[in-house]
Order: structure tokens, then sequence, then C-alpha cells
């Protein structure tokens, strides 16, 4: 009986919600709280002299013709998709378990993005790496964000601690290296990553840093080894004045480019490749600097630029095949954004995007991306 009263109440609770306030639809029965919350978003790419857009349109590294290959690009190309579209669903018991779940459409069918529970600091699930922040990264419409922003930018299965401004955790590893003729194999994952974080927020000023280890390893049965890889990353924002905020990030990889955002063909590069049988870490660094102008009546300016860089020196004097490999990416996005009503952004971005290949090859691309987003 105790269940069915409970159903009972959470089906009157969320029809009440739905007529009520606008933000989350509120779900409460007793001691019970719940909201389901989420977006639908619109999005339209028009690539000027070349097309790079992919799912939520937003622009792709790897889709830059380089050398040669750039006085064949296509111009004047137009596409649009709403697989950004996102729903949640937030609930906590009496004794402060907190759980999350939620999915969006990208790149066009259902997919989880966060699924975990929390209680008494400790975070159990799918979320966003510890080794990740937010706090330096510009506004911006296209999803996938400037190049060399802090951390990861992605959701992995985890265990967290947090207590303060303090959090550590043991990840899903994200590994992987070259291996002959320039293909890339996903390394053993012999241990979970780890993690430690700080992040404070003091008068103005917003500021991260955290720090990683991974082993990143291989073994065929006959063959096998294994290194130790790590990084960091530092980012803060400053408000100056009431309108005007600047932020950046910087970030330094050893044997774990999957962490340095945006670094490869178009996210992570590889963490090291095989020479002899061993393996040998490639190094690599990025960072981002962007501003932020509050307008007023719910409108402002935001211009933000990425850039990161592989050092593939070593790989390519020990003859790995690195010539294609994305030595150098980066990006340049201004956009003005807009909330005619509450719960509602309009938004329009010009970005630059330039890739540079190992071998000297380079290519570039400018796009206009608009955006629609209704929230509830």
């Amino acid at each position: 009986m105790q269940n069915n009263r409970y159903v009972r109440h959470s089906i009157s609770a969320l029809a009440l919600a739905i007529a009520g306030q606008a933000g989350a639809f509120e779900l409460n029965a007793g001691d019970y709280q719940a909201e389901l919350y989420g977006y639908a978003r619109f999005n339209a790419s028009y690539d000027i002299d070349e097309d790079i857009g992919i799912s939520t349109r937003a622009g792709a590294f790897s889709a830059i013709n380089t050398g040669a290959d750039e006085d064949n690009e296509a111009t004047g190309y137009f596409s649009a998709d709403a697989v950004q579209t996102r729903l949640g669903v937030r609930a906590s018991s009496p004794e402060g378990v907190k759980v999350v779940l939620e999915g969006d459409f990208r790149p066009g069918t259902l997919r989880l993005r966060h699924g975990y529970g929390e209680y008494n600091g400790v975070l159990l699930g799918q979320t966003w790496s510890n080794f990740n922040s937010f706090v330096g990264n510009t506004k911006v419409l296209d999803f996938d964000g400037l190049a060399g922003n802090a951390g990861l930018q992605g959701r992995v299965a985890q265990a967290r601690y947090t207590t303060g401004a303090f959090s550590v955790s043991a990840e899903e590893p994200i590994t992987n290296f070259l291996e002959g003729a320039g293909a890339t194999v996903g390394g053993k994952q012999g241990l979970p990553t780890l993690t430690a974080r700080f992040e404070q927020a003091a008068g103005g000023l917003s500021y991260s840093a955290a720090a990683l280890v991974q082993e990143v390893g291989y073994d065929t049965g006959t063959v096998d080894d294994s290194i130790v890889g790590y990084a960091a990353f530092a980012a803060a924002k400053m408000a100056l004045g009431e309108s005007l905020t600047i932020q950046g990030s910087v970030s330094y990889t050893d044997g774990a480019n999957s962490y340095l955002y945006r670094s490869g063909e178009n996210f992570g590069a590889e963490d090291a490749y095989i020479r002899g049988g061993d393996l040998e870490s490639i190094a690599g660094y990025g960072g981002t600097v962007g501003v932020g102008l509050d307008l007023g009546a719910g409108s402002s300016i935001n211009v933000g630029y990425g850039l990161v860089t592989v050092d593939w020196d070593d790989a390519e004097a020990d003859g790995a095949a690195v010539a294609d490999k994305s030595e150098t990416n980066q990006n340049l996005m201004a956009n003005y954004l807009w909330s005619p009503v509450k719960n509602v952004m309009m938004g329009v971005e010009y970005g630059f995007f330039k890739r540079e290949n190992v071998n000297g090859d380079e290519g570039d691309a400018n796009r206009i991306l608009f955006a629609g987003q209704y929230t509830f």
C-alpha cells in the first residue's frame, strides 16, 4: 500500500508541476523531491569556404582540408539540426541521496550524458570528468567549443569524493597510442585514471586547478609495455566591474593527450607511440583566453580564442607515420547572445578554425552559426 500511495502522490505532484512555475517540472511526494528539466535546441550553420560542420553543427578540425586539398573545398554550405535537445531528471531522498539521469540526441539517437548518484560527497556513476573545469570557458554557441579548454570537457564513469573545494576521483581510462604505420590503437586499461581538483571562488575571481595520472599500456600476449602519463591545468575567471569578464586556461600533458581538449584530429591526440616494442610518451600544451561583455537587457557579446599544440618531434625522428597528424589546432569564436524573454536564448556566432599538420600542410575555415534554445 505504501508503494501505491507513493505512485499516486507522484502522479498528482507531476500534474501540479506542469501547471506550475517555469524552469523545471517539479515532482514532490512527501520528503522525496524530483524535477524534470531540459531544453529544445535548434542549431544552423553556414560554412563560408569549407564544409566542416558535424552534429549540433559544431565545427570539426578533422574536416578541414590541408595542403593542396584546400583548393578543392566546398563553399557556401548550409545545414541545421536539433540533436542537441536535452532531457533530464534530478531527484533527492529524505536521507540526502541525490540521483541525476540526463540524455540528449547527439549525433541523432538518444545517448546517456549523466547517470549518477551522490551521497555525503561520494559520487558513483557517469558525469563530467573530475579533470575538467568550466571556470575559464568563454560562452560560445559551438557545442564542442574552443581548443584548449581546461581538461576533458567530457563525461566518464567514475568514483569521486568531494570535500569542500577539493575533489579526487578514480575514472574510466581514456588512452590510445600509435602502432605500426600510424594506426591509432586503444590503450590497455589496467588501472583507473586518478585525478585531483581544487576549485574555488573569492569575490570577483573564480579559479580551478587539477592534475591527473594514468597508465598507458599494451599487451599482445607476447610483447607488452606501459608508461605513466600525466596532465595538469589551471583556469580562472575575473569579473572586471559588473559587465565585463576575462577568463582563460592553460594545460600541459605528457602521455595523456586524450585529456588535452581538441588536440588531435578533432578531440584528444594520441598519448604515446611504439618504438622497438617500447612505448614513448607524446607531450602537448594548450590554452584559451576570452572576454565577455554584458550589454544589459538579456544580451551579451563574447569573444574567445583557443590553441593546442602536440609535440610530434620525437615520434617523427623515430620514423613514426605522423606527417598527416594535426600538430596545431586553433579556433576563434565571437558571438552575440540575447534573451528576448525568460528561458529563451538566441544567438549568432562567427567561427574561424585553423589546422596545421606535422608536414607543414595547413588549412582554415570560416563559418557562421545560429542557435535558438527554449529551456524548461
